[in-house]
């Protein structure tokens, strides 16, 4: 199958953009929006993620008061180690993106980790030991200017969204600050490992497998999104979204100009996430685009919305392993995904 090809029909985009918005909304409530059965949305999901195509997951963004430390680390393989070796890493839970990349590195992961020490206990005890890694060269991300991997598909109508929105509150709860992050308790992580893989497991079904109540769930899922601890996301299979190709874009901006670029680089669609980097140059861009040419295109669009950034390199994937919590088959299907299994490991 062309990496080109998009499998998902609109119906499928739509039904995807629907749980951007809203992710833990009833099929009932979804159904008013987007204009189908329950259950045939219910049927629709099921086959998505059944098949690989899409996933709904919740993952944690900070460990309480404390945000998370991101790297885009990149790795020299010895000739023939490059698959195996992101398979491996794929299996961690702190990585967050593993791509096998073009240009001088073989893989690019982006990690996250509570801090610099255990991003170093990370680099030195596990990364740096496998047999396949030459080298490991690693940029500290001073600042992530969006989330991660968080999709633009745009396929509903601004009138659906607003009534999806007034329907369910959308993610007015995700975008509301309330006081202080509250800490992560043993049952938070319980949560989190658990919505991982399935954003849209029941309270009721989350109680029984925590050992809780369903009010308590419900409380403590609020808090947590309310104080900006938990992030979900929705996403289809980069391959079969039409945006199958990611790249990476180093550049060069004056740092008094940086504000003003990552705001024009936000606006652009193919942008996905924007980050200020330790290094040689002060920011990295990943995009997924719709095809090789686009490359070209993209690039050129960049310095016309933002005329003090200088491109410095480009790299394409040949293939993602990994995005977030979600692990991709050689098809670009996802397969399975990795449980956050230890309290300083989140994600966003």
């Amino acid at each position: 199958m062309s990496t080109g090809e998009s499998v998902l029909g609109e119906a499928d985009l739509s039904l995807i953009h629907a749980l951007q918005i809203a992710p833990r909304a009833s099929w009932t409530q979804l159904s008013a929006a987007l204009g189908a059965s329950p259950d045939t949305l219910a049927r629709r999901w099921e086959h998505l993620t059944a098949g690989g195509y899409a996933w709904s997951s919740l993952l944690a963004a900070r460990s309480g008061t404390d945000a998370m430390l991101y790297a885009w680390v990149e790795l020299e393989c010895v000739a023939g180690a490059a698959e195996t070796t992101a398979t491996e890493v794929s299996g961690d839970p702190c990585t967050l993106g593993v791509h096998q990349v073009t240009g001088d590195a073989d893989l690019v992961l982006l990690v996250v980790c509570p801090d610099l020490y255990a991003l170093d206990a990370y680099l030195a005890g596990r990364v740096r030991r496998l047999p396949g890694v030459l080298r490991a060269r690693t940029q500290v991300v001073t600042r992530l200017h969006n989330r991660p991997y968080r999709s633009r598909i745009e396929q509903l109508t601004p009138g659906q969204v607003q009534l999806l929105t007034e329907i369910t509150g959308g993610d007015r709860r995700a975008r509301t600050r309330v006081g202080t992050p509250p800490n992560l308790t043993e049952l938070d992580h319980r949560l989190v490992a658990e919505l991982a893989g399935d954003a849209r497991r029941s309270a009721a079904e989350l109680a029984r497998q925590c050992g809780t109540s369903e009010s308590t769930v419900r409380r403590r899922l609020d808090a947590l999104t309310a104080g900006g601890v938990l992030h979900h996301h929705c996403l289809p299979a980069p391959r079969f979204s039409g945006r199958p190709v990611w790249a990476m874009v180093t550049t060069d901006v004056p740092p008094l100009e940086v504000p003003t670029t990552v705001a024009a680089l936000g606006r652009l669609r193919q942008t996905r996430l924007v980050t200020s980097v330790t290094g040689p140059h002060n920011l990295a861009v990943a995009l997924w685009l719709r095809t090789v040419d686009e490359l070209h295109d993209v690039t050129a669009a960049l310095v016309r919305a933002a005329p003090a950034l200088r491109i410095a390199g480009t790299a394409l994937s040949l293939r993602t392993h990994k995005i977030g919590a979600q692990v991709l088959g050689p098809d670009g299907r996802r397969t399975h995904h990795v449980r956050p299994d230890t309290p300083g490991r989140g994600m966003v």
